[in-house]
Parts: structure tokens; C-alpha cells; sequence
């Protein structure tokens, strides 16, 4: 996911969230079925098969991405105009889950749509969302955004268009801690693009 992206970390990430998260991003319009299809896809992160498609039934998905029994899940969501962006959510770091969502390839009325609409959901997925990262161009891929939300210790190079952390994690940030955020409960949110999020 080296171009633009949405990441969001979640503490506590269940079954029932992926189904809050999956059912906030359909009535945003983006959606894990193929508008002309109808098929729901499971892509494979693995280096040796990487995009290869696997068809799931929409429960089979929701009970894979609560990740009970695996440590990552990737697949594609579809907005209205047939474009897709790829999902991944995976174990991070402590026990937090991140949902990454892969942006710059959509065309940008589809992607600020997109970008939005996430926005608009991560919040309401899991009440234990601890931040989330916005980057439109991908420019921060290399960052270790694990270490900057999660553990609020990784170094930042450039700067994304947002950055939002817990407060704790913000203190305890080198860089972040002598900085003004805006406070957002239940985050202190960064970036040249505050107050678009």
C-alpha cells in the first residue's frame, strides 16, 4: 500500500466492529460487493500469491476481518462508479489492529469521497479507535506509523496531510509534543489538513 492511504488503529478490534465498520462504509457508498458482479473477494497479501482472489459470501468476510483466526485480511471495496480501493486489516503492534485503506489510485472526487467517508466511519467502528493517519499522495508510506500512533515514539520525516493520536500518545511524541494540535476528542489531530477531516 505504497500510494496514498487512510490507516486507523483500533484497540479491542472484534468481529462486531468489522460488521459496525463494513456497514457505516455501505451506507457511504463504498462497498465489498462488485457493482456489476455481485461477488465479494478476499486479495492475498502474501508475496508469493499477491492478489490472487478468493470469492467469500459477506458473512465469511465479516467473520475473517474480526481476525479471530488470522493475523491479516485484504480485500477490495467498490464505490457506485465501479472504481475499487483494497482494504487491509491486520495485527499491528500491543494488541492494536490497523484497518489500512489503499486511496491514491482513485481519481480525486472519488478518493476525497472516499476519504471522507472513512473519515465519517473509524470513529464509530470501534469506540476504542486510538488514531488514524491521512496521506493522499502515499509521500509518508515509508514511515513507521505503528511506532508514531500506536507506541508514539517513531520518528516523522515528512508530514501527511493528518496525523490524529490520543492525547498520552501525543505527550509522549518527540515531535508531536512541542506542536499545537486540535483537539478532536478523544485525539489531538496534526496536519495541513485539520480541519478537512
Amino acid at each position: 500500500m505504497d500510494a496514498g492511504f487512510f490507516y486507523s488503529y483500533h484497540l479491542g478490534w472484534t468481529r462486531m466492529d468489522a460488521r459496525t465498520l463494513l456497514g457505516d462504509l455501505e451506507a457511504e457508498g463504498l462497498r465489498p460487493t462488485h457493482p456489476v458482479t455481485g461477488r465479494t473477494v478476499l486479495v492475498s497479501l502474501d508475496s508469493g500469491s499477491l492478489g490472487a482472489r478468493s470469492p467469500v459470501t459477506r458473512e465469511q468476510l465479516l467473520s475473517i476481518a474480526g481476525l479471530q483466526r488470522l493475523r491479516e485480511v485484504g480485500f477490495r471495496l467498490w464505490t457506485d462508479g465501479g472504481l475499487d480501493l483494497l482494504v487491509r486489516i491486520r495485527q499491528a503492534r500491543s494488541g492494536v489492529v490497523a484497518v489500512e485503506f489503499s486511496v491514491g489510485e482513485l481519481p480525486e472526487p472519488e478518493r476525497e469521497h472516499a476519504v471522507s467517508a472513512i473519515r465519517r466511519t473509524v470513529g464509530r467502528a470501534s469506540v476504542l479507535c486510538i488514531g488514524f493517519v491521512v496521506d493522499r499522495s502515499g509521500a509518508t508510506a515509508a514511515t513507521d506509523w505503528d511506532g508514531v500512533v500506536i507506541e508514539g515514539d517513531a520518528h516523522l520525516h515528512s508530514w501527511p496531510d493528518t496525523v490524529a493520536v490520543r492525547d498520552e500518545t501525543a505527550a509522549r511524541h518527540p515531535q508531536l509534543a512541542v506542536m499545537d494540535g486540535v483537539e478532536m476528542s478523544p485525539w489531538k489531530v496534526y496536519g495541513n489538513e485539520v480541519l478537512g477531516v
